[in-house]
């Protein structure tokens, strides 16, 4: 993975996938998508020790990077193909991406989509004039049956990510980086099947050898729904068993072998991040760079701040994070958010024992005042199964302001006799 790609391979003949392709669907796309702008993140830069951006997908129509690859996949098909339809199976950007390209081009879409998905997701897919068919319990079981109804429909099915259509269209962001960001050395992004990764590989390595110099690529998993370390260490596509992350546009189980060949020959390295730095990264762009971003959007800036560069030894100077996509569900943001503050320490949660009697309440809120925390919630409870008579259980929820901060409001109520244990 880290050994620098072969003449051979940067000229990619044995690829599916080339520069050229992904030069025609630039030109197909013109007018049809936005060229989302390239935003400087002075905060991540100092934190990483090199000049950022952030190319910002997440602004672009239908909120995600896969309108390019769905509509390319389809501006291709053949008149009498276009009038059988297409069907797609997704929980979200892709189902959005389909359903906004098919409008564009006049053809029939058949969206399948797992019964518990965002209902956001479900009306926006919709919207774009879509039929929408709820079906099983996750994106695996709404995939099957997407398939199974293409074939008896004879409609077209279009796949997420392993096809070279879409992975030219994925591609196309790679050209844009460039464009906007001509000194970039190294260039990081999710993956979940592979499409986006792939495509911007082969425009990014390609052009750059064109030019006579090098980028390099990190592709960046949720550690929850990893599939490409083990299937690189294999060199074959390895499916995993089960995947659990909230980073549900690329919760994907198994790579698409299309952009599995191509990601073994041109990335750099695949790193993973956990739930938590996702979340945390959520949070960073919401407050330093008043961008909204999904959790799969945000997984690149999650391994920025966790030093995942620093790991492998990485020394960049221009470094470009992609934010894949910005639809988040409403609820799923209320609980990242609550969970983020909390993994960066800023949201703090303890209970206590105290002795029921006047003025125990108020000697626990001045401690926490005069820590100059501020308190968001107690539960103050008499009845309980580890509870005596005279003792009260209390919860309190507070803000703080980081991880020496907690360790204060803590270290004050221990000091006068209190002990609170973290909740979370």
């Amino acid at each position: 993975m880290t050994q620098a790609p072969t003449a051979r391979q940067l000229a990619g003949t044995h690829l599916s996938v080339q520069l050229e392709d992904i030069a025609e669907a630039q030109e197909l796309l013109r007018g049809v998508i936005v060229d989302t702008p390239m935003e400087h993140s002075r905060a991540l830069g100092r934190q990483v020790g090199a000049t950022v951006h952030l190319k910002a997908e997440n602004l672009q129509r239908a909120g995600s990077f896969k309108v390019r690859g769905a509509y390319v996949r389809m501006s291709r098909l053949s008149e009498e193909e276009k009038t059988r339809g297409v069907v797609a199976a997704s929980a979200g950007n892709h189902a959005q991406g389909v359903a906004l390209a098919a409008k564009k081009l006049g053809i029939k879409a058949t969206i399948y989509m797992p019964r518990g998905v965002a209902l956001p997701k479900l009306a926006a897919t919709r919207d774009h004039g879509a039929e929408v068919v709820l079906h099983g319990s996750n994106v695996d079981e709404a995939l099957a049956e997407a398939q199974r109804s293409a074939t008896e429909t004879g409609a077209v099915f279009i796949h997420p990510f392993n096809n070279t259509d879409v992975v030219a269209g994925q591609g196309t962001i790679g050209l844009e980086i460039l464009q906007q960001q001509p000194d970039v050395d190294t260039v990081i992004m999710g993956i979940g099947g592979g499409g986006l990764l792939a495509g911007c590989a082969v425009a990014l390595k390609q052009e750059a050898a064109r030019l006579g110099r090098q980028i390099r690529i990190i592709g960046v998993q949720a550690e929850n729904a990893a599939a490409y370390p083990p299937s690189l260490a294999a060199d074959a596509v390895v499916p995993l068993d089960a995947v659990r992350t909230i980073a549900d546009g690329i919760a994907v189980g198994r790579p698409g072998e299309i952009p599995f060949e191509i990601i073994k020959e041109l990335v750099d390295d695949v790193v993973t991040v956990s739930e938590d730095a996702i979340a945390r990264a959520i949070i960073f762009l919401l407050e330093r760079s008043k961008l909204v971003v999904e959790p799969a959007g945000a997984v690149s800036v999650a391994a920025l701040m966790e030093g995942k560069l620093h790991d492998l030894g990485v020394d960049p100077k221009s470094v470009v994070a992609v934010l894949s996509g910005g639809n988040i569900d409403p609820m799923l943001m209320l609980r990242v958010i609550q969970h983020g503050l909390s993994a960066a320490d800023r949201f703090l949660t303890v209970r206590m024992m105290l002795k029921d009697r006047p003025g125990e309440l108020a000697i626990i809120s001045k401690i926490i005042a005069d820590t100059d925390a501020n308190v968001i919630g107690v539960d103050h409870s008499r009845i309980g199964g580890q509870l005596s008579m005279g003792d009260v259980s209390i919860e309190i929820n507070m803000e703080t302001k980081g991880k020496e901060h907690s360790a204060l409001v803590l270290n004050s109520l221990r000091s006068v006799g209190y002990e609170p244990v973290i909740v979370h």
